[in-house]
């Protein structure tokens, strides 16, 4: 595992259209991270921007992803990785976006 990149650009995040609704925003949104990119530092950031989405993405107390949510980055499923891993050097540069995408289920 190589260490976190310390971002110098903002992070792009794209959101699921429930979430960008519940934070009334279009599109994709960025947020600035202090210190190292990591898919940890990424949601603290989001959720610090936008306090709405507390609780959508990560439980409120165990700060682990809620069950009907992944994470992508460079189209690469990052859902089961350490949230202290460090993310791909594309979106950590901001050229590529963190995908956060609700999951399907059912038959």
């Amino acid at each position: 595992m190589s260490d976190p990149i310390t971002v110098t650009a903002p992070v792009r995040i794209k959101l699921p259209a429930h979430l960008r609704k519940l934070a009334q925003v279009d599109g994709e949104v960025t947020v600035d991270l202090t210190g190292p990119a990591t898919l940890r530092m990424a949601l603290d950031a989001l959720e610090r921007t936008y306090p709405v989405l507390r609780g959508t993405i990560r439980d409120h107390s165990t700060q682990r992803r809620r069950a009907f949510v992944r994470y992508f980055a460079c189209e690469q499923d990052i859902s089961h990785d350490s949230p202290d891993d460090p993310l791909p050097e594309r979106v950590a540069a901001g050229s590529e976006p963190l995908l956060i995408v609700g999951a399907m289920a059912g038959g």
